[in-house]
């Protein structure tokens, strides 16, 4: 797309860092509502992300794949702002270090709801390394 005017404005954003910002044709990610699509028009929208895959494929059509700890979500006039606690690119997750987190989990020694936290964010960085090869 020339000159970006059929592109929306996306801005992965993390608390430490911009972790990718620039234009695409679409945007996909999980919201405590299900899935969502986003394109160029789309209604506004502000929805609570879930720890999950995001997807944004840019305008020479690549995907970009990133791992998001939940957050938010916003959409207004062809611009998408997600912003999270903690994203990370899939290029830069270690594959290895997430599946060993998994393996590391203590029984019983956090609480229940952190375990399963832990447990959902290592599943969702695995997810994303491995979408991304």
């Amino acid at each position: 797309m020339a000159g970006s005017e059929g592109a929306l404005q996306v801005e992965l954003v993390a608390a430490d860092r911009t972790v990718w910002s620039g234009h695409a044709t679409m945007v996909i990610a999980r919201t405590v509502e299900g899935d969502v699509g986003i394109l160029r028009g789309h209604a506004p929208l502000l929805s609570l992300l879930t720890d999950a895959v995001v997807e944004i494929t840019d305008e020479e059509g690549d995907v970009v794949v990133a791992a998001v700890d939940g957050g938010f979500l916003s959409v207004a006039a062809d611009r998408v702002s997600i912003l999270s606690e903690r994203a990370v690119l899939a290029e830069e997750i270690d594959i290895d270090a997430a599946r060993a987190e998994l393996e590391r989990v203590p029984d019983g020694e956090i609480a229940e709801g952190e375990t399963e936290r832990r447990i959902r964010r290592a599943e969702v960085r695995i997810r994303a390394a491995e979408k991304a090869r």
